[in-house]
């Protein structure tokens, strides 16, 4: 049985049919007290009510707390710091970290319990040249200085920073994201008197707070610098005004780019998308004035507005029907409009004044050089007809003749419109000629116009002959049987059966309204009021083009380019796009194979202000924006939305979670989620549980439980399914242990579990290589009679090495309960028994189930096989190779390799010859892989014959060499003692772009190291070195011992020192040997290098390495080096040896420096229970003597009695001498007595 899961099958089956009606009755009361859940207004499922409500039995479920358990059970298993980097750690631990990138600074620290400003000074100084020579800092080292440089604030409250570290300091915090932590350390005394200086890290730490989403603070660290008198640089003011456009702040973005024009930048600005978006907002904020004065400053720089400019300023005035000042704004500008600027203006003075003022303003805008084109006089006509002015329509018309201009179809449509409504229908056949004549096509709009017009005049007959014209022009289809005129009917939106015309037979009131060319009398059947009124719409809609209505028909469409030239048209024409039209243009551009850039153009075109959307279009920008990866974009939208406080549908959050994971921004997401559940997200069922995926790929693992709640809390209908998903991506993703207590929580909550999460856990544990935890579950499901996992075979191939009677017991304990999964479990106990050697169990095995009639499958014969092989049964595998060959089963790569490996190991050559050529036959492997396989085996025997005959056919058959077949080939040779054969085809293949393997590399340098082949090992190097190969540590230290022991001291210095320089060394490299071979040839100072750079590179040297160091640093009698070295030592927690103990006290005493000396001794016998030689005690005691220091000199004395030793005579005597003249010490009872009973001599 699984011990940890105490429940029992029956009561977890008698729980099950009540769950999800507890569990949502529970979450409904908790949420209903205080908030309306979404899940309550959008699900319309309710949850089961037919089980009777049990107070006792919901007072037991604590499920909304399943994940704090989880979490409190097993923070301990992942790091909940998120980064923190203030903590309450040691100097010491603080050095430890530091010194995996600067450890010739930190080394001189070891000692120290203080430290003083200059010292961390110092520290950042050196930290600081590291990182720019080596390209190393990280933030995790630039955390460990900050923890430094706040110990070190703690030391007193007198201690003060030196200004230059606290400028070093706050621009490597800037430097690696730590923002609040620089902002805080602005706010130190030590700082103050040199903010003047720091103007750069002010600029970054600005940058920093935009790219984490955090203006409130940019802004604070902007006026900061504005009250110090510090000009930000252009980009930092660019990256503020990019970032208040996207927010449409237009209060801060006014005030922010008049101080950069205040400050003399306003020439720089020209290039910049920035400042064509702030006037433009400006503008639309209705701040005209703010936009010219802005617009006048940089044409003071000599910059001329751009389009943008001018259109946004006119769009401003025209909004404020300002029309003279932006006649005045125009000529001071000394701009010429253009065609689409003109009709803008023209288009929104006839909306807002009429005709006769915007023509008097085209004459003004005439004077200034603008000209005028037939969309320009398509407007006043358009207008003019609305107005019922058309004679100034055809007066319109004549001077669009005049100037030799084509008059639009609108327009012609407006004049048709306007004379039909004044009942001139009489003329329309004459405009119709007039406009085919002038070249220009009528389309349908022109013929709806004409329906129109003659269905007011109850002109009929010419209906009919206008329908039949649209017919000819292709503009509709009509069968021979559809009726001419129901068609006009239905053309214009009219009901035929609705609409009818009747014949006035009423001898009495005669309803007669018009007569057919027979003279009858005829009136219309239908609703009069509703019939005019369609007909004046139509007429009315045809005087001045509605494209808002046509572009929100055709948005539904497929005709993208068609929308697209709708859209240009509306432009020129000087309209401006409604709410409605935008919606639908968005929604299709979405929708719509677009790139991002092209939407985004789309969107800046559509509105003034992209805010002046509704929610619904926004939200789908935002989610198209995070699907696409632009997550600045979609923040900066999000942010104005939340600012706004505007409706964020829930597909929107889950877009911008899924976003934030992707780029594994954390703090982007704990933003978003926290707005989330205050906002009631209710994510989707398949976006909830790809998230719970997405956190615990990036180890999200908190952020996961606290989402995994939140889902339950809101969406308690899929329980299972959200459980799943948590569970596998914690199993998935190495936490396995993390969500075994996850599935523990569940099942007490009487929650019963099927197979799918028992397997999760198999499958983790199986992944993590922890099998025995694999079949505790393993077991427990077997309990539960559920079906084994998938990965039952790596379970039971673990027992077969381990445990064989348990894999045995387990197939009798499936064929008992799951008879169904014992084909499964006979290929894993085959397979597992091979691998391990028990192949006649295996076989045993296989008879069994052949007999039983199980299929097994071509992985279990491969198995026979590779077991059959190691025991070098060739009956055996021939038999089986039969078997396969005749069921046509393949035999996988691995079988051939140990088919001719056992041959060749056997000395049958010819076997293994003949098992390449049936492969050939029956595999579909290369020929290259075989010959590949068969020269590594067949050169393992050194048998040089065969591999030169192989290398003879393969050229023959014009095969040639892979990378594998040289690697082999040069094994071989190697193998076979062939250097100069060997080397030959490393050259070649070396020419023909191939690299080596390690390996092959690793056996070719040691060979010629063991010749002494020093010039070719050289000439190999420098061939690694210009193709940018590593140099492992075998063959760095082979090389470099080869050049000592040739003498070359200088030449092994200059080749590490060139591989250091570019970066040739790998990461797992370790110098001890080569630390103690410099050593002891006097290179002390590269030894010192090369410790310096195992740990850069995160390798813990040996104590060897530091003995050597120690001893060589004493020989050139530096002993503070020494001294700081053996303090690193004690650090790391490495012992010194007896030797470098000895060394150091006798050399410290022997130079004066016997207080060391003595701490060293002592810690030597205290605390590593070492015994010195009487050498040691005798040299130090001299020492101490000869100062006059007869006190420590007689303790010593005492200890080097306890340990064994008598001092020699001279230097009793001496001591007895000396203390015998001290009156101080005769005061001192028993202290002379004392040191005399060391020698026998009794008190009397």
């Amino acid at each position: 049985m699984f011990p940890l899961f105490s429940s029992s099958h029956h009561l977890q089956k008698s729980c099950r049919p009540r769950f999800s009606s507890v569990i949502s009755r529970i979450l409904f009361h908790q949420k209903k007290s205080h908030l309306r859940t979404v899940a309550e207004t959008k699900n319309p499922k309710t949850p089961p009510s037919s089980v009777e409500e049990n107070p006792e039995y919901l007072s037991s479920l604590k499920f909304l707390g399943i994940a704090r358990t989880v979490i409190s059970k097993c923070s301990n298993l992942w790091d909940s710091s998120k980064g923190e980097i203030f903590n309450t750690a040691s100097l010491k631990d603080h050095l430890l970290s530091l010194s995996s990138i600067s450890p010739h600074i930190v080394r001189r620290f070891w000692r120290t319990t203080v430290l003083k400003p200059e010292h961390v000074l110092e520290i950042l100084l050196g930290f600081e040249s590291d990182r720019c020579k080596n390209n190393l800092a990280v933030k995790k080292d630039v955390g460990t200085l900050w923890g430094i440089f706040n110990w070190a604030s703690g030391q007193s409250k007198e201690f003060l920073h030196s200004p230059h570290s606290c400028k070093i300091m706050a621009s490597l915090l800037v430097h690696n994201g730590y923002f609040t932590e620089a902002d805080y350390l602005f706010s130190r005394k030590e700082i103050q008197g040199i903010l003047l200086d720091c103007k750069e890290i002010f600029n970054n730490l600005i940058a920093g707070y935009l790219g984490e989403f955090d203006l409130e603070k940019g802004l604070l660290v902007y006026e900061r610098m504005r009250s110090l008198d510090l000009v930000p640089s252009l980009s930092t003011y660019n990256a503020l005004l990019g970032y208040l456009v996207e927010l449409n702040e237009t209060k801060l973005m006014y005030n922010v780019y008049l101080d950069l024009i205040t400050m003399g930048m306003g020439r720089n600005v020209e290039e910049s998308s920035c400042h064509e978006n702030i006037i433009r907002l400006l503008c639309v904020d209705g701040k005209v004035q703010e936009a010219r004065d802005l617009v006048r400053r940089t044409m003071s720089f000599g910059m001329k507005p751009s389009n943008l400019v001018v259109n946004a300023i006119s769009s401003g005035y025209c909004d404020k029907k300002d029309y003279s000042d932006l006649l005045r704004f125009l000529d001071e500008a000394g701009i010429l409009p253009d065609m689409k600027l003109g009709n803008k203006i023209l288009f929104s003075l006839c909306n807002n004044f009429g005709t006769d003022q915007a023509s008097a303003f085209l004459q003004k805008l005439e004077e200034i050089n603008f000209c005028p084109a037939e969309i320009t006089f398509g407007i006043l006509i358009g207008f003019s007809c609305r107005e019922g002015k058309l004679k100034n329509a055809l007066l319109y018309i004549s001077d669009v003749l005049s100037r030799g201009l084509k008059p639009n179809v609108y327009s012609y449509n407006a004049l048709l419109s306007g004379m039909f409504k004044e009942g001139m229908w009489m003329q329309a056949r004459e405009v119709l000629l007039d406009m085919k004549d002038t070249g220009v096509s009528p389309d349908l709009s022109t013929y709806r116009v004409l329906l129109a017009g003659f269905c007011k005049a109850r002109q009929f007959d010419e209906v009919k002959a206008i329908v039949s014209e649209m017919v000819d022009c292709d503009l509709i289809t009509l069968s021979p049987l559809e009726d001419l005129l129901t068609e006009g009917f239905m053309i214009l939106g009219l009901s035929p059966s609705h609409v009818k015309i009747k014949r006035d037979n009423d001898r009495g009131l005669s309803k007669t309204e018009f007569f057919d060319s027979l003279g009858n009398g005829l009136y219309l059947d239908t609703d009069m009021d509703e019939y005019e009124k369609i007909i004046a719409s139509v007429l009315e809609d045809s005087m001045v083009p509605d494209f808002n209505s046509s572009i929100v028909e055709k948005s539904s469409s497929s005709d993208i380019n068609g929308i697209q030239i709708m859209v240009d048209e509306m432009e020129k024409w000087g309209q401006e796009l409604s709410s409605s039209a935008s919606a639908s243009l968005i929604n299709r551009f979405c929708r719509g194979p677009f790139s991002v850039k092209n939407i985004t153009h789309h969107v800046s075109v559509m509105s003034k202000s992209i805010y002046q959307l509704d929610c619904k279009n926004l939200n789908t920008i935002i989610q198209m924006y995070s699907k696409k990866g632009f997550t600045f974009k979609a923040r900066m939208l999000f942010d104005g939305m939340v600012k706004r406080g505007y409706t964020i549908d829930s597909c929107t959050y889950s877009s911008l979670l899924f976003d934030a994971c992707r780029k594994g921004d954390l703090q982007s997401f704990s933003y978003c989620f926290d707005l989330a559940r205050k906002s009631n997200w209710y994510p989707e069922a398949k976006d909830g549980n790809a998230l719970l995926s997405s956190l615990c790929r990036n180890k999200w693992l908190s952020e996961a439980f606290e989402l995994f709640e939140t889902i339950l809390s809101v969406s308690p209908y899929d329980i299972l399914g959200t459980f799943h998903s948590l569970l596998e991506g914690l199993c998935t993703q190495g936490f396995t242990s993390i969500a075994r207590p996850l599935l523990e929580e569940f099942s007490k909550q009487g929650m019963f579990l099927d197979n799918t999460a028992y397997s999760h856990l198999v499958s983790g544990f199986c992944r993590e290589k922890k099998f025995m935890e694999a079949l505790r579950i393993f077991d427990y499901m077997l309990s539960l009679n559920l079906s084994p996992p998938q990965d039952v075979e790596q379970v039971i191939c673990q027992l077969c090495k381990t445990n064989v009677e348990k894999a045995f017991e387990l197939k009798n304990l499936f064929i008992r309960n799951q008879p169904h999964a014992l084909i499964l479990i006979n290929r894993a106990l085959i397979n597992g028994l091979c691998k391990s050697g028990r192949i006649e169990k295996a076989a045993s095995v296989f008879r069994e189930a052949s007999l039983e009639g199980s299929i097994l499958d071509i992985e279990v014969y491969n198995s026979l096989i590779e077991g059959y092989c190691g025991l070098n049964n060739f009956e055996k595998v021939k038999q089986i190779l039969a078997v396969m060959i005749r069921n046509n089963l393949s035999i996988s790569v691995f079988s051939y390799s140990k088919m001719v490996r056992s041959a060749c190991t056997e000395d049958k050559f010819s076997l293994a010859m003949s098992l390449k050529e049936l492969m050939f036959h029956i595999s579909e492997l290369p020929q290259l892989v075989l010959y590949n396989i068969l020269i590594f085996h067949i050169s393992s025997t050194r048998a040089l014959f065969l591999l030169d005959e192989i290398i003879f056919t393969l050229g023959k058959k014009g095969i040639h060499f892979d990378d594998a077949t040289y690697n082999y080939v040069i094994r071989g040779f190697l193998l076979c003692e062939d250097t100069s054969r060997c080397l030959h085809y490393l050259t070649v293949m070396i020419s023909k772009g191939l690299k080596p393997s390690n390996r092959t590399l690793r056996k070719v340098i040691n060979r010629l190291c063991e010749n002494g082949n020093i010039g070719l090992i050289m000439d190999l190097s420098r061939q690694m070195e210009i193709r940018g190969w590593d140099f492992g540590p075998f063959i760095q230290c082979k090389i470099v011992n080869a050049l000592i022991d040739n003498c070359n001291i200088l030449e092994a210095v200059e080749f590490l020192d060139k591989l250091m320089s570019k970066d040739l060394i790998s990461n797992n490299i370790s110098y001890d040997y080569l630390i103690q071979r410099f050593y002891q040839q006097g290179r002390i100072d590269k030894s010192v290098e090369l410790l310096d750079l195992m740990l850069r590179k995160g390798i813990a040297p040996e104590s060897n390495s530091y003995d050597c160091i120690i001893q060589g640093l004493c020989d050139c009698c530096e002993w503070d080096k020494a001294l700081d070295c053996y303090a690193e030592m004690l650090c790391r927690g490495l012992k010194p040896s007896l030797s470098t103990f000895e060394t150091l006290v006798c050399g410290l005493s022997r130079c004066g420096l016997l207080e060391e000396g003595e701490k060293i001794l002592k810690s030597m016998i205290l605390y590593f229970s070492e015994n010195p030689r009487r050498e040691v005690f005798e040299t130090l005691v001299g020492a101490y003597m000869s100062e006059k220091n007869n006190s420590k000199a007689f303790e010593l004395l005492k200890v080097m009695q306890q340990k064994g030793y008598e001092p020699d005579f001279d230097t009793h005597w001496s001591l007895i001498g000396n203390l015998s003249n001290s009156s101080k010490m005769d005061q001192k009872s028993g202290f002379l007595s004392s040191l005399l009973s060391g020698f026998g001599v009794a008190r009397k």
